[in-house]
């Protein structure tokens, strides 16, 4: 908090001294060197040699101007943006003092016990729910003190990367290699705390989604177009919705042992589930082995199949996700584009309400998942379209849910009119043989017009062929 900003001004003073030295050298070697090769007094093929390094040298000196004014215009940009968030990071830490905190030297936030009179420090030492709120507010300043610091960190890598680019020889037919930068261009951030975020990508996947709903709308947009395919493939379509199994299913896994019964029955569902590919239940017959098999592991839904396949599902997100939202949605974007300037493309992230839909009775997919939870998740784009008017589209993705588990109390009817009692089929999970499990998936990316009254309507494509044994991709399905 302690550093003298000052010093980025004192800096930029000097590129633009230097872009001044520059400015003298190039007109003096203009005159005095570059002139001679083209004054008519000296001709020939060494004339026109000369003259082709020399313009080299002139454009060189152009472009040391232009490099240098583009880097003391970083600097001071720098300044009055970093000194604004230094003051912000200043202004947390006195609002944390004010409601009771101390902050250490090195920005630990603590509840501040040598404030309290001594019957506040006697109650607060003998109350542990006191004690408690005292660490949830130390924990709550601490975060935003953590935000205000992590604001200048972003805006110092975005100063860094900017200044990079500033520097760096973009023209490699210029003659030089690694020389000064003659076409500097402004970046295309709204700020330096935005660059650097934009740049700071989360490794770890689930925190992608989180990130991408930090940044501001027109770095969004910025990325999108820059690197868009490589950020939908991260993950910054992905629903920020945390999903839980309603219920515990059959209980405990692997807690009895395994009787003659048990292991008959074991075989009989075996062959029940190797069935359902003949007689076309691909996805029950998949799911129903992945169960047999024990591993527990989380199941890949095809959501894009499931689309194609079933009715209820198409309607569900049409009906239930993007209509109710669209106009919503349309809103709240077309105002950060107005609020941006209505002259700059802009992306907000959005998400549906979590719904419980059901698959199509007596169907594959009604068998293999059933009743599961759905939501739509994606972002809306504002762009100026031709005539000047804003141009607003979705994108989204379908995510579904669910846990394959076997309800005590029902049965299920199987192909040859074969009776199954689910109390049955979930005590193999008790015993260990199989395992109940996790079900999700998304869908691939879909589009949506969002500047007429149209309906939206979810058209997937062809999946191909149904999975069946005679497929031979059926063996890659990851889960199978």
């Amino acid at each position: 908090m302690s550093t003298d900003l000052s010093k980025l001004t004192t800096v930029a003073e000097k590129w633009e001294e230097m872009e001044g030295s520059f400015n003298k050298m190039e007109r003096a070697y203009r005159r005095d060197v570059h002139g001679i090769s083209t004054g008519g007094s000296w001709v020939g093929l060494s004339a026109q040699a000369a003259n082709d390094r020399f313009s080299v040298t002139l454009k060189e000196l152009e472009g040391a101007q232009r490099e240098a004014k583009a880097v003391a215009s970083l600097l001071r940009e720098a300044y009055t943006q970093l000194v604004d968030l230094q003051g912000k990071v200043k202004a947390v830490c006195a609002d944390a003092v004010k409601n009771g905190m101390r902050v250490s030297d090195q920005g630990v936030v603590a509840f501040d016990t040598e404030r309290l009179t001594q019957g506040e420090r006697t109650a607060y030492m003998q109350d542990p729910s006191y004690q408690e709120s005292g660490r949830a507010k130390a924990a709550e300043w601490a975060q935003r003190l953590e935000q205000a610091v992590k604001a200048v960190s972003d805006a110092d890598d975005g100063l860094r990367l900017a200044l990079n680019a500033a520097v760096l020889d973009t023209d490699f037919l210029d003659g030089t290699i690694g020389g000064f930068n003659r076409n500097p261009t402004a970046s295309p951030y709204p700020s330096l705390e935005a660059a650097g975020k934009a740049a700071n990508i989360p490794k770890d996947s689930k925190a992608v989604a989180e990130w991408w709903a930090d940044l501001d709308p027109v770095t969004r947009a910025v990325l999108l177009r820059e690197r868009g395919d490589e950020l939908r493939a991260a993950g910054i379509m992905d629903p920020q919705y945390e999903w839980r199994s309603p219920d515990v299913g059959s209980g405990p896994f692997d807690v009895e042992e395994p009787t003659p019964r048990d292991l008959g029955f074991h075989a009989v569902a075996l062959s029940i589930a190797t069935s359902g590919d003949v007689i076309g239940q691909t996805a029950a017959s998949r799911n129903m082995l992945h169960y047999l098999g024990g591993t527990g592991d989380t199941l890949d839904l095809d959501v894009d199949r499931m689309l194609h396949d079933d009715g209820a599902l198409r309607s569900d997100i049409e009906n239930s996700h993007i209509t109710p939202n669209k106009e919503k949605w349309r809103e709240e974007a077309l105002a950060e584009f107005t609020k941006a300037g209505g002259d700059k493309p802009v992306v907000i992230p959005v998400e549906s309400e979590p719904f419980g839909g059901t698959f199509t009775p007596d169907t594959d997919w009604y068998n293999a998942v059933g009743s599961h939870q759905q939501t739509v998740s994606g972002l809306v784009m504002v762009r100026s379209g031709e005539d000047g008017k804003p141009v607003v589209s979705l994108e989204y993705q379908v995510n579904v849910w669910d846990r394959y588990n076997w309800d005590k109390g029902k049965s299920a009817t199987f192909p040859g009119g074969i009776v199954i009692e689910d109390a049955d089929m979930g005590r193999l999970h008790t015993v260990g043989i199989a395992q109940e499990f996790d079900m999700r998936g998304s869908s691939s990316t879909y589009t949506h017009d969002m500047n007429g009254d149209a309906d939206p309507t979810v058209k997937p494509g062809d999946p191909g062929r149904e999975g069946g044994r005679g497929d031979v991709s059926r063996g890659d399905e990851e889960n199978r």
